[in-house]
């Protein structure tokens, strides 16, 4: 059960939102431990006040269904097709599927059942890395790659860059990356950012987005990375100015000395489906909100989706 909450508030019949752990680390190519990503979370989540302070609400009476994590691993390809297919299948249920990995890899898979299920879909990359490579150490499902079909097949936004490879700047879209050296003296970055998302906004968020001073415990530590209130207030704008359908947070790689990175993670993810469904904190007598399908009628899904 999710941070513990009440069984009830658990149930996969009930439950607005999926959490989806995927704890791969198949391609990683420096820190490892990505795979124990997922079960730290989770443990810290356990450990965590589920009363939101700013939002004055309890978002866990939403509805959050801890799903059976996706181990169909034998190759990057089975793991990008298990991904894909299982969150397709929460997406037709009307669900708000959230994903917790795991290395970046991870994220493929579910960017494509996204893009097929919702109309004119932007992703919303908050990363140190540009993962834009086409194919690494001989695949395109390297977690290098995660973001290369994206940027082929959706409205990609990238925010927070500062380490990449040169070959990708031959199919990055300039226009619509937020270097990480530029945000700091752009007071604008923000409603620049948030200017250039369609409605539908899908997010993948990298851990390793975040300065390694708040965040040492990922695969690939950057220097010079965003902070928690300057995230969160680009967060919380983006939630309350689009449509976001559905998120994944990656590349937490816990260390048994440092666990600060860990509850970090878990508030993060509490505070994202917080600001979700801010304006939704109606409750009904059985304690959970009333949903009037608010869900449905505030996603747009495609009518013409393959099962």
């Amino acid at each position: 059960m999710y941070a513990g909450i009440p069984k009830e508030y658990g149930s996969p019949e009930k439950a607005k939102v999926v959490l989806l752990p995927v704890p791969y680390d198949g391609t990683s190519t420096w820190g490892k431990g990505a795979d124990k990503g997922p079960e730290a979370f989770l443990e810290a989540s356990a450990n965590m006040e589920v009363y939101d302070i700013e939002t004055d609400s309890e978002v866990y009476k939403h509805g959050i269904y801890l799903a059976e994590a996706v181990t169909d691993f034998e190759t990057p390809d089975t793991m990008v097709e298990a991904v894909h297919k299982t969150v397709k299948e929460y997406i037709n249920r009307s669900k708000l599927v959230t994903m917790v990995g795991g290395e970046h890899s991870i994220s493929i898979g579910a960017i494509r059942a996204f893009n097929e299920c919702y109309e004119d879909l932007t992703v919303l990359q908050i990363d140190a890395h540009a993962d834009l490579r086409k194919e690494y150490n001989g695949t395109k499902y390297n977690h290098a790659c995660a973001l290369y079909e994206a940027n082929e097949n959706t409205n990609l936004v990238q925010v927070g860059i500062r380490s990449m490879d040169h070959a990708e700047t031959l199919v990055m879209d300039r226009d619509k990356v937020f270097f990480a050296h530029e945000m700091v003296t752009d007071d604008f970055w923000m409603d620049n950012a948030i200017e250039l998302m369609t409605e539908n906004v899908y997010i993948t968020f990298d851990l390793d987005a975040f300065d390694p001073s708040i965040m040492p415990s990922t695969g690939t530590p950057e220097p010079g990375g965003l902070f928690w209130y300057e995230t969160l207030d680009f967060l919380k704008r983006v939630f309350e100015e689009k449509n976001v359908v559905g998120f994944d947070i990656v590349e937490l790689c816990p260390n048994a000395n440092e666990r600060s990175s860990d509850f970090l993670a878990a508030k993060l993810y509490y505070k994202m489906l917080s600001y979700k469904y801010a304006e939704e904190n109606e409750y009904t007598e059985d304690g959970f909100v009333d949903e009037d399908d608010e869900f449905k009628k505030s996603n747009t899904i495609l009518d013409d989706y393959d099962e």
